[in-house]
């Protein structure tokens, strides 16, 4: 019999096609995984992947091995899901994966409420604009601005997220629309639907910078650097920052949140996911009515 864990190294690898692409989704280094790898193809004693110089391909018995470990990892997080589901209430350790914006200037100034309601409760949590996998345990609850699409998940809208426009009260050309220059992402957001929205505005104007990252936007704004986009609940708590009109459609997006359907009713899991529609739903600035 193998071991596991050189066959959920071999899985990474698999699914993300580079070792070293491999080694960050498993928080390794390149070496580990390189062993583990050979280490699984000398247990199985088959060849699984050809290592290109700048990929890893899989041999024909790879993707049938491929195909069949995917099998076995499900069956291991049902088990895990299933055990963490039976376990005592209110107690163990909570994944949660939530867009940047919401882990950095809304739930962490309710994380300490929550641990003083679930003290037995750990709640671990990670700020990743990705869509993460709930089958694969990568997360036990998601919050998503866009609906998680995966079959064994269970989905619910729990408000809306407004956007608006908002420069420096200190920004020079703040009262000089003409001259607007604008804080945009870069071209591989292309396709997302606040950059359509932003593209929107500029309207032949100039971009001042592009910044893949929310909190990026308003640290930009708030030095000066341009009129940025941002979410209501975001800009309107900042007193330095002024929303200015830019003749541009509304703009908002859906708060989803996600559960695998085997965790739905675990005590802890669901202690978190009552604590979140509370917090989101008590909030005005994400009504879903507005």
């Amino acid at each position: 019999m193998f071991d596991w864990e050189n066959a959920r190294h071999f899985l990474a690898v698999a699914r993300i096609g580079t070792l070293s692409g491999a080694a960050r989704s498993l928080s390794v280094d390149h070496a580990t995984v390189s062993r583990r790898l050979s280490a699984f193809e000398e247990e199985i004693n088959a060849r699984l992947i050809e290592r290109l110089p700048r990929a890893c391909k899989l041999t024909p018995v790879g993707q049938r091995v491929f195909e069949l470990a995917q099998g076995m990892e499900e069956n291991a997080y049902a088990v895990e899901r299933f055990l963490d589901a039976s376990r005592s209430p209110l107690s163990g350790k909570v994944a949660l994966s939530a867009p940047p914006v919401m882990v950095a200037t809304f739930l962490g100034k309710h994380l300490a409420e929550f641990r003083r309601a679930h003290p037995g409760i750990q709640l671990s949590v990670s700020g990743e604009a990705r869509q993460v996998s709930l089958s694969r345990r990568e997360a036990d609850i998601v919050l998503r601005l866009v609906r998680p699409t995966e079959a064994t998940s269970v989905a619910r809208k729990l408000g809306r997220m407004p956007f608006d426009f908002y420069a420096s009260r200190d920004y020079p050309q703040l009262h000089n629309p003409s001259a607007w220059e604008f804080i945009t992402y870069d071209y591989r957001f292309a396709q997302i639907p606040q950059q359509k929205w932003l593209m929107s505005a500029v309207k032949g104007r100039s971009i001042a910078c592009e910044i893949n990252d929310i909190n990026g936007h308003l640290a930009a704004a708030l030095a000066g650097a341009g009129v940025a986009g941002l979410p209501c609940f975001l800009g309107d708590s900042d007193v330095k920052l002024q929303r200015v009109d830019c003749d541009s459609a509304p703009f908002s997006r859906d708060i989803w949140i996600a559960v695998h359907r085997d965790l739905r009713r675990s005590p802890q899991v669901r202690a978190v996911m009552d604590f979140l529609l509370t917090i989101v739903t008590e909030n005005p600035a994400f009504s879903k009515d507005r």
